[in-house]
């Protein structure tokens, strides 16, 4: 049984997942802080990937980024990159698909912050970058954290966008649900068992981590309560 789906599938969500916990944190502080209209708009177009397709978000990419489009030929001809058919195009749609569950889950952590420590903190010459990090950051980590693992989940059985930018490549670009799908294309049922059972298992860890997370918030806000 080669293992390296189950490593690409990590590597992907992993990296995935870091990327849009910085990402997600910032646009969710920028976007909490806006008027309300302004904020309506944003909020739309950075969930958008949540409610769409993911077939139809890796299409949009390959519009995006494809050889024959002007960022891909940009990106081609001036680092000799491919940002179609690799693992790291995998990256890319993976992080796009994903961004709105963290981003969603910062934005509701943070406005349901009391901004009467933030004022406190101020009255104390503490700056912006102080009170963001050590304060803010702090109240919503179970919020945050939250987030994280779900869409650590989500990007680990993220299968239409990745399949449409990334392909199928055997020891290149494989994924657990790209094998499981090629694999019950040619009739080998057994060994597509085995990889659904793997990440069967991999969910259920994920989510009974995302469970006590939730838990321990609950526990926390009924202490301060």
């Amino acid at each position: 049984m080669d293992w390296f789906p189950l490593f690409n599938s990590l590597r992907i969500a992993l990296i995935a997942t870091v990327i849009v916990f910085f990402l997600g944190i910032f646009a969710a502080h920028f976007v909490a802080r806006l008027p309300r209209v302004l904020k309506g708009i944003l909020d739309v177009i950075l969930t958008l990937p949540l409610v769409l397709p993911p077939t139809v978000v890796g299409y949009l990419l390959l519009r995006l980024l494809g050889p024959k489009r002007p960022i891909g030929m940009l990106v081609s001809a001036w680092f000799d990159w491919k940002l179609t058919m690799t693992w790291q195009s995998a990256v890319i749609a993976t992080a796009v698909v994903i961004f709105p569950l963290l981003y969603r889950t910062a934005r509701g952590a943070f406005e349901s912050f009391d901004e009467t420590l933030a004022d406190a903190a101020r009255t104390l010459g503490k700056s912006n970058t102080y009170i963001f990090w050590r304060i803010r950051i702090p109240c919503c980590r179970q919020g945050i954290l939250a987030g994280s693992v779900l869409a650590f989940a989500r990007a680990l059985g993220e299968y239409g966008a990745t399949s449409m930018i990334a392909g199928y490549t055997p020891g290149r670009t494989a994924t657990i649900s790209t094998t499981v799908y090629q694999l019950w294309r040619t009739n080998d049922d057994a060994l597509a068992f085995r990889w659904v059972l793997v990440n069967l298992g991999i969910s259920f860890v994920v989510l009974l981590l995302m469970n006590l997370l939730a838990r321990k918030q609950r526990q926390g806000t009924s202490r301060r309560a």
